[in-house]
């Protein structure tokens, strides 16, 4: 029987982790960033849901926190690379969770998407990982195949690959995500040096589509095109949640009315405000100020992200880095742009502010992937990497079988 115990096999084993903590190794602006705006989101999370009971709110939140921090510190300390060996099995595994959020899923009564699945305790929404799971799989295709991406054979397989999983979402129908996924992947294939020509004709193709998506779209979801072309016309009914959300953004004025004081948070007239409409409850509360800081803390996330993308050393990790980019990027420009009436309302949440535990676990681990390319950029992925305390391990566990060798073989000497 071999050992299983050698220090080639250990080594192999663990050779995808790296354990430096040296701070040049972490981006200290991008997670102190997140921190202030997770605080902050825990502070406006407190008053939103006030008027509700906000403890078991905060509790549920501060649990999916925690255990996102804690997800995110693994990715970041595995080798981000490690991925483009298992990435086919990854999209599998997300395609089978899209099929069965079909199959088995809910949520259509009450959202008006089968875009839930519960596993038994556990209710997610498993659209929310697969994004992640998309990034990933596309970024290290690309890594791979991207150099014929212009290639007309090659450029639709990557569609393909791309779009299956974004076409189960529409299926849902979940638009909202849907729209997600979109940007994402396009931001991805345009910086993978998509020739002009196939950009030019993709927003052809979209516009030229327009009408026909709005002609499938649902009597609420045309409604709320409809208020976002016309915010005063159906201010009582359908537009009554933008409205609401305006008049609380207004009311808050340059430093707000206070926290826990806001009128439109604290006796309910703004709808779904832990969770899509947020925003308007910090404005009313915190003021101009505290919108405008929460603003500036997500640019200093961006900026960030698009400074790891940089120093990428392969493009796997910039892909990875700009996909996650473009996730967050459209989640703040669509929630924060949905409440000030620039944006029609759609049901997508602010990152690590809106209350949620799938949505919260999600922006943890992207940051953690994202910090994953910083952290393994001077790392190769070899066998020969581990730190000298893996060695001192491994060594321990070799004498460790020759001594009980030693023994074997002077029990049988006798």
């Amino acid at each position: 029987m071999k050992n299983p115990f050698t220090r080639e096999r250990i080594e192999r084993l663990i050779s995808h982790f790296h354990f430096n903590l040296n701070k040049r190794n972490i981006d200290i602006t991008l997670v102190l960033a997140i921190v202030a705006v997770t605080l902050l989101g825990f502070v406006v999370l407190s008053s939103a849901t006030l008027t509700y009971g906000n403890k078991p709110y905060l509790i549920k939140q501060g649990i999916a926190t925690v255990i996102g921090a804690a997800f995110a510190f693994s990715l970041m300390v595995v080798d981000y690379r490690i991925w483009k060996t298992y990435y086919p099995f990854l999209y599998i595994f997300s395609i089978i969770l899209l099929v069965a959020t079909l199959l088995f899923g809910h949520g259509d009564t009450t959202w008006g998407s089968k875009s839930w699945l519960t596993v038994g305790p556990v209710n997610f929404q498993p659209a929310e990982f697969v994004k992640i799971f998309l990034v990933i799989c596309l970024a290290a295709y690309l890594d791979t195949h991207g150099h014929k991406l212009n290639e007309p054979k090659e450029l639709i397989k990557t569609l393909a690959f791309a779009g299956f999983p974004v076409g189960l979402i529409l299926l849902q129908p979940d638009f909202g995500t849907a729209m997600v996924f979109l940007f994402f992947i396009a931001i991805m294939l345009f910086f993978s040096d998509l020739d002009w020509k196939y950009i030019f004709g993709a927003l052809g193709a979209v516009l030229l589509s327009l009408p026909f998506l709005y002609a499938r779209l649902d009597d609420y979801q045309k409604d709320r095109i409809l208020d976002f072309m016309k915010p005063d016309a159906n201010k009582s009914g359908s537009g009554y949640q933008a409205y609401e959300g305006r008049i609380a953004i207004g009311d808050g004025r340059l430093f707000g009315r206070g926290l826990y004081k806001g009128p439109q948070t604290q006796f309910n007239f703004v709808p779904t405000k832990e969770t899509d409409f947020i925003y308007p409850v910090l404005v009313e509360e915190l003021g101009f100020l505290g919108g405008s800081l929460l603003i500036v803390l997500y640019g200093l996330i961006f900026y960030r992200l698009i400074s790891l993308s940089k120093i990428a050393k392969d493009k796997m990790g910039e892909l990875m880095i700009l996909g996650f980019l473009g996730i967050l990027f459209i989640h703040v420009w669509e929630n924060i742009g949905m409440t000030l009436g620039l944006m029609p309302v759609t049901g997508i949440p602010l990152p690590f502010i809106s209350y949620g535990g799938t949505f919260q676990l999600v922006n943890f681990a992207m940051i953690g992937l994202c910090l994953s390319v910083r952290y393994h950029r001077t790392s190769r992925l070899s066998h020969g990497i581990l730190p000298n305390y893996w060695e001192r391990f491994t060594d321990r566990i070799a004498e460790i079988q020759q001594e009980q060798l030693h023994k074997e073989r002077s029990r049988r000497s006798r």
